[in-house]
C-alpha cells in the first residue's frame, strides 16, 4: 500500500492483510473480514475515482454560449409573439384573400383561438431554432472521433472530457525518467579510491578490498537479479533501469551474482524509497562478521560518511576538504546529465543486532560513520525528439515543468538539454528549486512564486501534489504525468492526469484520465494537439449554426414587424434546424487537427467576455484570445 517494493512482515501482533497486495513469501490461512469499498484498497480507489463535479473549460464556455443564445432566442420569440398578437387583435393581420383575420364582435372564439395557436407555434419554432440542440451531438461526436484517432498516436483516453481539457492546458508537469529520457541507463563514470576510473568498469589498479566490498554490497543490496540465459548462455540482468545499470557494471567488475549471495545471509533490509533516497542491507558473513551496505543519492550518502578508502586500501578520514572535493565531483557528474549513485559500508558488532526475528523487523540499520566506497554516474539519454516536442509546447503557450527525484544539478542539465530551461533562465530565483525547499514554504508563499518554477529536483510525490494544487489556484489548467502508486493523488488532483502505459502502476492508471502507451513526451504533445482540435471544431460548428440562426431570426423578426407575417413557416424552420444539427455536426466535428492549432496560445480557464457568442466567434475568425 506504500507504493514501494518493501516487504511488510505479518505475525500475530500485526495479522491484517491488505486487499490488492501480494504474498511474497510464506504460507497461511486467511479469513476475509471485508470486501469492496470496506477494504483499504477500496477506500483508496474510491478516493481517486471521486468526481469533484468541476466543469471543464469548454463546458464552462459552452454553457455561457448556450445561455446567451437561449436568452436572445427567447427574447426574439416573445417580441415576435407580442407583435403578431397585437397586429392580430387590431385587425392588421390578413388572410390570403386580403381580409382581416380578426374582427371584434364578428370573429368566433374558435377562429381567434386558432389564430393565437398559429402565432404561438411560430414563436415556439423561433425558440427551437435559436437554441443549439445540435451542440451536445457535435461535442460528443468530436470527442469520440478524437478519442479514436488518439489511439493511433499512442494515447488511450479513459475519460472523454479529458480530450478537450488537454487542449486548454496551460502547463504540463512532466516526470524525467522514461518520459523525457529513454530510461535506458548505463554506468559511464566512476570515482573510486579518490580517483576517476576510465573506463568505469576497469579493474586495473582497483584495490581488492574495495572490489570485494562493492561486489558484496551490490549483489545483496538490490531488488534486481542476474541469471544465465538458457538459449545463448549469456548473463541476463533484470530489475529497474537503475538496478540493471548497477548490476551490469558489477558484472564487469568480476561479480558472480549467485556465489556472492551465497557467501552471506541477509539479516535485515531497508528498502530504497522515494522519501529517503537510499536503501540499505545488513549482512552476516560466513566469518560471523556483520557488514552494513548503503547505496542511494550520492550527496545524501556522502553526508553519512566519516571515512573513505584510498588506492592502497587504507581507510582515511573524510576531511572537510575531501567532502568538498567529492561534492564537486557529484556536481560535475550531475552537470553532465548523469544520475549520481554512491556506495558506502560499515561494520557492526553482532551483539548489537537483535536476535529475535520480530525485534529485527523494527531494528533501524545503522547509517552513521559510513565508509565511502564509490560514486558512479549513470547516463539516461534524452529521447531523440523531446527537444522539438518541448519547443512545440512553448510555441503553443504551454509551459513545461520538470518534476524529478534526481538531484538539482542533474535535473538542471537534463532540463537544459530538453529545452525546458532557456539560456539565462536558470539564474532566476525559484526557476530551479528542491522539493524540500518548496515543501517548507506556506501555502500562501507558494502561490507567489509557483509560476516561476521550471524544474523541481529531489521531489517527493507530496511535493508534486503541492505543486499541482498551487498552479490550479493560480488559474492554470494543469496536466501531470506520473507512473507510481504515490503519484495517484497528484494525477487525481490535476485537470488532466497522464499515466505511463509501460512503467505506470495499475493505481496510477486508474487515477489518470489518459494513458500514454509509449511513455513518450512527444505523445503528450500530440494529445494537446487533438485537444485543441476538439475546441476548434466546436467553434466551427457554433459559427456555422449561429450564422443560420441569426439569419432565420432576423428574417422572421423584420418580417413580423413590417408585414405582420413570417416568411419562414414552422415546418421550414424545423427542417433547416434538422439539417444543421445533424449533417452540419457530422461534417464539422470530424475535422483533423492542423499545425496552426499549435501556434496560438491556450484558451485557459479564465472566463470573461468569451462566454458571449460574439467573442466566441471572434476568437475563431480573428484570433482574439481572452485568457
Amino acid at each position: 500500500m506504500t507504493g514501494e517494493s518493501k516487504y511488510v512482515y505479518k505475525d500475530k501482533k500485526n495479522p491484517f492483510l491488505m486487499s490488492g497486495c501480494k504474498v511474497a513469501d510464506g504460507y497461511g490461512t486467511m479469513l476475509v473480514t471485508a470486501v469492496g469499498l470496506n477494504t483499504e484498497w477500496g477506500l483508496v480507489m474510491a478516493t481517486i475515482s471521486e468526481d469533484n463535479g468541476e466543469e471543464t473549460p469548454l463546458q464552462v464556455r459552452l454553457n455561457g454560449v448556450a445561455t446567451f443564445i437561449g436568452k436572445v432566442g427567447l427574447a426574439v420569440a416573445v417580441l415576435v409573439f407580442l407583435i403578431l398578437i397585437i397586429r392580430f387583435f387590431t385587425g392588421h393581420t390578413e388572410d390570403k384573400y386580403g381580409k382581416p383575420m380578426f374582427k371584434a364582435g364578428k370573429t368566433s372564439v374558435g377562429d381567434a383561438f386558432n389564430g393565437i395557436v398559429k402565432i404561438f407555434a411560430i414563436a415556439v419554432t423561433i425558440v427551437v431554432v435559436a437554441v443549439p440542440e445540435g451542440l451536445p451531438l457535435a461535442v460528443t461526436l468530436t470527442l469520440a472521433y478524437s478519442m479514436r484517432k488518439m489511439m493511433a498516436d499512442k494515447a488511450l483516453v479513459r475519460r472523454l472530457s479529458a480530450c478537450e481539457t488537454m487542449g486548454s492546458a496551460t502547463t504540463i508537469c512532466s516526470d524525467k525518467t522514461g518520459t523525457l529520457t529513454l530510461n535506458q541507463m548505463t554506468v559511464v563514470k566512476a570515482f573510486i579510491a579518490g580517483e576517476s576510473r576510465e573506463p568505469p568498469d576497469t579493474t586495473e589498479g582497483l584495490p581488492p578490498v574495495i572490489q570485494a566490498l562493492l561486489v558484496e554490497g551490490i549483489s545483496q543490496n538490490t531488488t534486481g537479479s542476474v541469471c544465465k540465459s538458457k538459449g545463448s548462455g549469456e548473463m541476463e540482468v533484470t530489475g529497474s533501469p537503475t538496478e540493471k545499470a548497477i548490476l551490469s557494471w558489477a558484472l564487469k567488475l568480476g561479480m558472480n551474482f549467485d556465489d556472492e549471495r551465497s557467501k552471506s545471509s541477509v539479516l535485515h533490509v531497508f528498502t530504497f524509497n522515494s522519501e529517503k533516497k537510499r536503501g540499505g542491507v545488513a549482512l552476516k558473513r560466513s566469518d560471523s562478521e556483520v557488514h552494513i551496505h548503503w547505496k542511494g543519492a550520492a550527496e545524501i550518502i556522502l553526508d553519512l560518511c566519516k571515512t573513505w578508502i584510498d588506492s592502497s586500501g587504507s581507510v582515511q578520514e573524510m576531511t572537510p576538504t575531501k567532502v568538498d572535493e567529492n561534492k564537486k565531483i557529484i556536481e560535475g557528474m550531475a552537470a553532465a546529465t548523469l544520475r549520481c549513485i554512491a556506495f558506502a559500508y560499515r561494520t557492526c558488532d553482532l551483539h548489537n543486532v537483535p536476535v529475535d526475528e520480530e525485534q529485527r523487523q523494527s531494528w533501524q540499520i545503522p547509517e552513521d560513520n559510513l565508509t565511502l566506497l564509490a560514486i558512479v554516474g549513470i547516463k539516461d539519454p534524452c529521447r531523440p525528439n523531446v527537444r522539438e516536442a518541448v519547443h512545440i509546447c512553448q510555441k503553443a503557450g504551454v509551459k513545461v515543468r520538470m518534476v524529478t527525484g534526481d538531484n538539482i544539478y542533474t535535473a538542471k542539465a537534463i532540463a537544459t538539454e530538453c529545452g525546458i530551461l532557456q539560456p539565462g533562465e536558470d539564474t532566476e530565483q525559484y526557476a530551479i528549486i528542491e522539493g524540500r525547499d518548496f515543501r517548507s514554504y506556506s501555502e500562501d508563499e507558494r502561490l507567489k512564486f509557483v509560476d516561476k518554477i521550471c524544474v523541481m529536483g529531489r521531489s517527493s510525490p507530496t511535493d508534486k501534489l503541492y505543486l499541482v494544487q498551487a498552479l490550479r489556484k493560480r488559474g492554470h489548467v494543469v496536466a501531470v504525468t506520473g507512473d507510481g502508486t504515490n503519484d495517484a493523488p497528484a494525477l487525481h488532483e490535476a485537470d488532466i492526469g497522464l499515466s505511463m502505459g509501460i512503467q505506470g502502476t495499475e493505481v496510477a492508471k486508474e487515477s489518470s484520465d489518459i494513458i500514454i502507451l509509449d511513455d513518450n513526451f512527444a505523445s503528450v504533445v500530440k494529445v494537446v494537439r487533438w485537444g485543441r482540435s476538439v475546441y476548434a471544431n466546436i467553434q466551427k460548428f457554433i459559427q456555422f449554426q449561429l450564422t443560420v440562426n441569426v439569419a432565420a431570426l432576423t428574417i422572421n423578426f423584420v418580417a413580423a414587424i413590417s408585414s405582420g407575417d413570417v416568411p419562414l413557416t414552422a415546418v421550414q424552420l424545423l427542417w433547416v434546424n434538422l439539417i444543421m444539427d445533424t449533417l452540419g455536426a457530422l461534417a464539422l466535428a470530424t475535422e483533423a487537427p492542423t499545425d496552426h492549432l499549435m501556434i496560438r496560445p491556450p484558451v485557459g480557464r479564465s472566463i470573461r467576455d468569451e462566454d458571449r457568442a460574439f467573442y466566441f466567434i471572434m476568437e475563431r475568425t480573428t484570433g482574439v484570445n481572452n485568457t
